[in-house]
């Protein structure tokens, strides 16, 4: 899961989708994080792959949401990491 989000552009589009008003976020809201759309689609691939992200086809455009269990985990896990970890 963090291995995932260790490159910077995964991070900010994980972060975009994860903070997008309403929960979810169509790749044409999120697609400026400084690199070309197949680069984009690419990165967006990996975190579905990574099981971070789910995604919907509604017509022309993919909707991405975070995989509700993700945040909890991904909390779990650094609560319990000892200090200065």
């Amino acid at each position: 899961m963090f291995k995932a989000l260790g490159d910077p552009v995964r991070l900010r589009l994980f972060s975009a989708v994860a903070s997008h008003e309403g929960g979810e976020a169509c790749v044409c809201d999120i697609s400026d994080v400084g690199v070309s759309q197949p680069t984009v689609s690419h990165h967006l691939k990996k975190l579905k792959e990574a099981g971070l992200l789910t995604s919907e086809r509604r017509g022309t455009w993919v909707y991405y949401r975070v995989q509700p269990s993700v945040l909890a985990a991904m909390g779990q896990l650094l609560a319990g990491a000892p200090a200065g970890a």
